[in-house]
């Protein structure tokens, strides 16, 4: 009977944190296109899905934050590197990147949009490609030198000041 009500418990969480996460999501389809346009949004990862092993849930803190002049990444890394950082704070994938390439496919005919970002001035990450849906669905797929590629998944919101990031 302990075990029912523990597993009823975990499922309820389990709802109740989906609902949460796609309320805060744009839908409106012309909203994201003129954030798109504008680079000015915010990836919220929800999922993170690594070359080895499982599909891991995510707080809502973790983000990748694009404007139309810097890059701003605080995301977990899950996986396995190759070469381990002098500093243990120094995990996950955070940088602040103000030169960077950003090439956008253009919208295709199913509604997405595929931009490859190319940070210069980090270390470790050789390219990143966001992938995002007229329903502010996106995935993040990472590239990295010394550890293995990592993808995330989650939904964009428009660009607006966070009071976070402790790095």
């Amino acid at each position: 009977m302990k075990k029912f009500f523990i597993y009823l418990f975990c499922m309820a969480m389990v709802a109740f944190s989906g609902i949460n996460a796609v309320t805060a999501q744009t839908e409106d389809k012309a909203t994201n296109t003129r954030i798109v346009d504008e680079k000015n949004y915010i990836f919220v990862a929800q999922q993170a899905l690594p070359m080895r092993g499982g599909t891991r849930l995510l707080t809502p803190e973790f983000d990748f934050v694009v404007t139309p002049d810097t890059l701003i990444a605080f995301l977990p890394y899950f996986g396995r590197a190759f070469q381990a950082p002098v500093n243990p704070m120094e995990g996950g994938i955070k940088f602040t990147s103000t030169k960077f390439d950003y090439d956008t496919k253009g919208k295709t005919k199913k509604g997405k949009w595929t931009i490859n970002i190319d940070p210069k001035d980090v270390n470790g990450i050789s390219s990143m490609r966001l992938e995002i849906f007229d329903n502010g669905q996106a995935t993040l797929n990472v590239s990295q030198t010394h550890k293995d590629p990592i993808s995330f998944s989650g939904y964009i919101v428009e660009g607006k000041e966070r009071n976070k990031k402790a790095f």
